[in-house]
């Protein structure tokens, strides 16, 4: 039978002695360990103190190395990640050679890209050499780190318990040659047998296209998909700490919720531009290409299978999930803009030169307004940059909220007319929606404090209300 490979989040690896028990061993035994690649991420936490906070863009050993007026504040930040690795891993493993193992291996990369750093900054204090043209490579450098780090503590704590595990380190640490993606991954694969051996990988994979470049911390989803590909797998899993339902359970309440259970790539393309990812679209695009089906599991709850994901129709229109997020509305009003082309590709590159997602837009004879992903900090700068280009126009900026209805099919469902319906029947309103010809997602703009109580609306008249309906008629 072929190989399958899995994917393990940050979350998930930091309860990795749980997952020993449950997820890679539970009822397995000898043969039937075996046949299966894992990828896995950094400790939770970790890539943060590298990089930056994900989330409160709070400084981390990048951050601070880059903007730094002195060298305290980024070596001090090396050492918090050090120690935060070291916690980690005392966490999980239960033996102290494997303890005394991996804290050598941190002490040897945390100082290897401490000296690496310093002598960057040494020969850049040289006119002809440029910082700025190497923060790419230093962004890289530092977050294969927590990949290492991850996949060793990992490999031990295995090992240790009697399996064949095999680290498969993917960083380029050390390494003098510059290779791309597919031959690092082939490389390293070579001589590997998943039938007898449990290959840990790296998430993190150093190739001269730069995964950072493009992807940035959605490197780990693209190293897992192209790995998946290359080697022919059965099946790429990825290991959350939740089942993917019709809703957030702590919105709708965790008695609601559904397990999809099935969908398809079109799907995982909504709740990426709703900002929760089953997979990267990139990495979703190249497992479609191999024709390798995405499985999503609940790391913790093993005996079931999941929500298979691929390129299968549904049988019938349906409802699947109920998703929202927080946005910014920027609508430029200009009077003169009535039949003249060039707005909307003049604001689309100003967007792109700040880097801001666009999650969604609608346009009318003098307005466009894009729904935005992005902080008010962005728009200050997008704002200004628009407002020289158009001086007569009306530019604002205002917060809101997204909520939107998404499944494979939703022909016939009256999704937008019952969806405004359920939000006034609750005593909320939307002040804005709207729905493609595709009839995969149907998108409501709301004030930013009804998106919970809308989501819980939609989710009780789509899935609660269908579910009870289904069960009467049965």
């Amino acid at each position: 039978m072929a190989h399958t490979v899995e994917k393990i989040g940050g979350t998930s690896m930091s309860k990795l002695d749980v997952l020993r028990d449950t997820l890679f061993t539970a009822e397995r035994k000898d043969e039937s360990l075996y046949g299966r690649v894992f990828v896995v991420s950094a400790f939770a936490g970790i890539t943060n103190l590298l990089l930056e906070h994900k989330k409160t863009g709070e400084a981390g050993v990048y951050a601070l190395f880059a903007n730094a007026d002195s060298d305290h504040s980024w070596h001090e930040a090396l050492d918090r990640v050090a120690v935060a690795m070291t916690k980690a891993h005392d966490a999980v493993l239960d033996h102290d050679a494997d303890r005394e193992r991996a804290g050598a291996f941190v002490q040897d990369r945390i100082e290897g890209a401490r000296n690496c750093l310093i002598d960057l900054q040494r020969l850049c204090s040289y006119g002809h050499f440029r910082l700025a043209e190497h923060m790419l490579q230093i962004r890289e450098l530092l977050s294969g780190l927590g990949e290492a780090h991850s996949a060793l503590v990992t490999t031990l704590m295995l090992q240790r318990h009697g399996i064949n595990a095999r680290l498969v380190d993917l960083s380029g640490w050390r390494d003098d040659g510059e290779v791309t993606l597919e031959q690092r991954i082939g490389n390293a694969m070579d001589g590997i047998d998943p039938a007898v051996e449990m290959p840990i990988v790296t998430g993190y994979a150093q190739c001269a296209e730069g995964l950072m470049r493009e992807f940035d911390r959605g490197y780990s989803e693209v190293t897992f998909s192209c790995l998946a590909a290359l080697t022919h797998a059965r099946e790429a899993i990825i290991h959350k700490e939740f089942h993917l339902s019709s809703a957030d359970p702590k919105l709708v309440g965790a008695e609601a919720v559904r397990k999809l259970g099935r969908t398809n790539y079109d799907v995982a393309d909504q709740l990426s531009n709703m900002g929760m990812e089953a997979i990267h679209p990139k990495a979703a695009k190249t497992l479609r290409q191999a024709e390798v089906p995405l499985r999503v599991t609940n790391a913790f709850d093993p005996g079931d299978p999941g929500t298979l994901i691929d390129d299968q129709p549904a049988d019938h229109p349906g409802v699947e999930i109920i998703t929202g997020l927080d946005i910014i509305a920027l609508e430029l009003f200009e009077q003169d803009m009535v039949g003249v082309k060039g707005y909307d590709a003049a604001i689309l590159d100003v967007l792109t030169r700040h880097d801001v997602r666009i999650v969604s837009k609608v346009s009318n004879a003098n307005t466009i307004t894009h729904y935005l992903d992005t902080s008010l900090k962005a728009m200050r700068r997008v704002e200004k940059d628009l407002a020289a280009l158009y001086p007569q126009a009306l530019i604002t900026s205002r917060k809101l909220a997204l909520a939107s209805v998404i499944g494979r099919d939703l022909s016939g469902l009256s999704v937008l007319t019952r969806g405004l319906q359920a939000i006034a029947d609750h005593g909320l309103e939307s002040i804005g929606a709207s729905q493609g010809p595709r009839n995969v997602d149907t998108q409501f703009i709301l004030e930013r404090d009804d998106l919970k109580p809308v989501i819980k609306a939609l989710h009780d008249a789509f899935i609660t209300d269908a579910a009870q309906a289904l069960c009467k008629a049965a």
